[in-house]
């Protein structure tokens, strides 16, 4: 047993799932609606990913109840009250989810509401297949909750699907699911179970983005890729998130930023705010992420970010700046477990340097 551990009880909570993984497990989905009994299933999507979407929908035939391409970022309730209205009216007794973590977003809070049972088919890395985490956006702040009726009772994931993943979006993606695995690792939660996941699906993510920088195309990167995500978003649904996470939420839900950016440009921040009160969590990060030129964990995955080529700074997604006042006394509104106290100016400091685009600590 891990020293840490052996002095220190914990509790492990494994929620039954079903995960299907491989090249092609795109055609069992049949297969995961009869194991589920369902008859009738409603397909959700963002627009640009209708076309798949479609073609699942095809494939089950009478079994599908047509294609509803509603989801958009952060899940405005207006958005899940249409979701819930078309499940209703076509009768659906479950939902398929095909996309990122919008449209799973959106099945979840379709969930919440009607206890119909989710599918999901990731096509990003953004783990929220994995979670009972879910997330609604009402004038311009962003709720969050867990239930258990909202975590997709089956997953498939193909990295067939992967494929057609643009570049950009794949290594914001991927820094999005390293900061699940980050943020577990200093969890006031954690235990031998999710610090493992957290290890294994950090080293997977940081090994395999450098892999697709350098060949978009690399099948066994967009595997491994995969197989780190499944294993970040698991850790993510099982222990409680700290800083990072609430600034995400914060940012994204009240500003409307995209929600894999914002994690990767405000995460190396988050770390160094909360590296000397977590010098274990650093230490593993650090390891994990091998490498990486680099020989502190907030370094490490800012360095990771700029040879992966994503946004450097909130000020480059469109965030004002005299929005980060606001931003800070949101954040400090609510508090929840962190392994440092939240203070009001080291706070706005963050902020401020992630604005920028500052290296962490700097």
């Amino acid at each position: 047993m891990d020293k840490h551990y052996q002095n220190r009880p914990f509790t492990v909570d494994t929620p039954a799932q079903r995960v299907v993984f491989g090249d092609g497990a795109l055609a069992r989905v049949g297969d995961e609606l009869d194991a589920l009994g369902l008859h009738r299933v409603l397909v959700l999507c963002t627009p640009p990913q209708r076309t798949l979407a479609q073609a699942v929908a095809d494939a089950l035939g009478a079994r599908s109840a047509g294609v509803h391409d509603g989801a958009v970022m952060h899940v405005p309730v207006e958005t899940a009250r249409a979701g819930h209205a078309r499940a209703l009216a076509t009768g659906a007794d479950g939902l398929v989810a095909v996309g990122g973590g919008s449209t799973v977003g959106l099945a979840k809070a379709i969930a919440l509401d009607s206890g119909l049972p989710i599918i999901a088919i990731p096509t990003t890395y953004a783990g929220s297949e994995m979670t009972p985490i879910w997330g609604l956006t009402e004038g311009g702040i962003k709720r969050t909750g867990r239930d258990v009726r909202v975590l997709p009772r089956s997953v498939i994931y193909d990295p067939v699907l992967t494929r057609e993943l643009p570049l950009a979006m794949a290594m914001a993606s991927g820094l999005n699911a390293i900061a699940h695995a980050a943020e577990a690792l200093y969890a006031g939660d954690a235990n031998p179970m999710t610090d493992w996941m957290a290890t294994e699906g950090l080293a997977s993510i940081g090994s395999a983005l450098p892999a697709l920088r350098r060949a978009p195309h690399d099948a066994e990167a967009r595997r491994q890729a995969l197989y780190g995500a499944w294993l970040c978003g698991r850790v993510l649904g099982s222990v409680e998130m700290g800083l990072h996470h609430k600034l995400c939420h914060t940012l994204g839900g009240s500003f409307d930023l995209p929600h894999a950016e914002v994690h990767a440009v405000v995460l190396p921040h988050a770390l160094a705010y909360n590296a000397a009160a977590a010098p274990r969590a650093m230490a593993r990060i650090a390891t994990a992420l091998r490498g990486v030129p680099a020989d502190d964990a907030p370094q490490a995955v800012y360095q990771l970010a700029r040879d992966a080529g994503v946004p450097a700074s909130l000020a480059s997604l469109g965030l004002p700046e005299a929005a980060l006042d606001t931003a800070c006394m949101q954040a400090l509104q609510r508090r929840y477990p962190n392994p440092r106290p939240l203070e009001a100016e080291p706070l706005r400091a963050l902020l401020q340097a992630a604005w920028a685009g500052d290296a962490p600590g700097a």
